[in-house]
């Protein structure tokens, strides 16, 4: 089958690769109907790879194409999505949804290791695939199927671990795909006004269409934006979705006293700067997530079929398989307007 492999810093090629085997006697084969690049596959990019290279690819719609003799809950011919974050499938953790808590070499998010390819490829081996496929739910369309498979939910849980409250404040920091998602599940929860925090134009415009008050971070005025057009209080609550530690520094610093900040964007240095003084002074509650993917289902699927949450037009380039070089290229480097990239690998 052909695959995407990053071999080493910023190199991808589309190669092909031998067919994934089931992982295990719960496991299910997928066929890749539809696979996305995600913020997090660009730190493979930029690098961070096991050894002897990844193939990427933890956003995944597509069709059983081989089940397990022990899967119970799926069979071939199945049009489901795939839970970015997988565990052994077998604990009390997994089997409620909250794979985070896998004592059994868990969480684990595909394609980002080396232990579970990813699905950027044609096909794709889930392990327990009756807890971490879910079937695409009828009038979904196969772009926001695709949201659900890990950003939706871990904008979902930016929300909601900010713990707002109707009349608050938010800023968000980052309107990339994640931050986009956090922004509309903000919204449920009744803030009276919502910051949005970039740096990229076309990435204010669509978070200032969608009700929030854009500000310019350019020139390190993240922070300093949100105190300014706050009168200088700060907000209540405030949502990270880069990970860079300019923009968790400025979600700290931006937040009044008693503030929550919620971290959601993707840093796994060890010996991370937390301004330790500002929190404490400030009475701040922090806490930052690795989405447990299908816990937050239950919740999010009859928002997206009822049309609550329809944000499939966050995909604003649709390509194939073989275009993944350039895709990737072009989403690290914020050209041509994309914001999240489609890949198809029947093209």
């Amino acid at each position: 089958m052909r695959a995407v492999v990053i071999t080493k810093e910023r190199t991808v090629e589309v190669t092909e690769v031998p067919d994934p085997h089931l992982t295990g006697p719960d496991g299910v084969i997928v066929e890749v109907e539809a696979t996305a690049i995600c913020g997090s596959d660009l730190h493979l990019f930029h690098g961070m790879l096991p050894e002897g290279g990844v193939h990427p690819g933890h956003e995944v719609v597509g069709r059983i194409v081989e089940v397990g003799s022990k899967v119970t809950d799926r069979a071939v011919g199945d049009r489901v999505l795939v839970s970015a974050v997988v565990g052994c499938g077998h604990c009390h953790p997994c089997r409620i949804g909250d794979p985070i808590r896998c004592p059994n070499g868990g969480p684990i998010a595909l394609g980002t290791t080396g232990q579970l390819d990813g699905g950027q490829a044609e096909l794709l081996a889930v392990p327990a695939g009756d807890l971490f496929t879910i079937p695409v739910p009828e009038g979904v369309s196969t772009e926001n199927a695709i949201l659900l498979t890990d950003i939706l939910p871990t904008g979902f849980l930016g929300a909601q671990m900010g713990s707002i409250e109707p009349g608050d404040t938010v800023a968000i920091f980052g309107m990339g795909p994640v931050g986009i998602m956090a922004l509309a599940c903000a919204q449920l929860y009744g803030p009276s006004a919502i910051y949005a925090v970039d740096v990229v134009p076309d990435r204010l415009a669509r978070a200032a269409a969608m009700g929030a008050v854009a500000i310019d971070a350019s020139g390190d005025m993240g922070a300093l934006g949100v105190l300014e057009v706050t009168g200088g209080r700060g907000v209540d609550v405030a949502i990270e979705a880069v990970g860079l530690r300019q923009t968790v520094s400025d979600a700290i610093s931006c937040v009044a006293a008693r503030g929550r900040i919620s971290m959601v964007g993707v840093n796994v240095e060890m010996d991370f700067p937390f301004p330790m003084a500002l929190a404490f002074l400030k009475a701040l509650s922090f806490r930052a997530a690795f989405a447990a993917i299908p816990s937050t289902w239950s919740n999010l699927v009859p928002l997206v079929t009822s049309g609550t949450l329809d944000l499939g037009d966050v995909f604003t380039h649709h390509l194939g398989l073989s275009e993944a070089p350039a895709a990737y290229t072009m989403f690290d480097e914020h050209s041509h307007g994309v914001l999240k990239v489609l890949l198809d690998p029947r093209r």
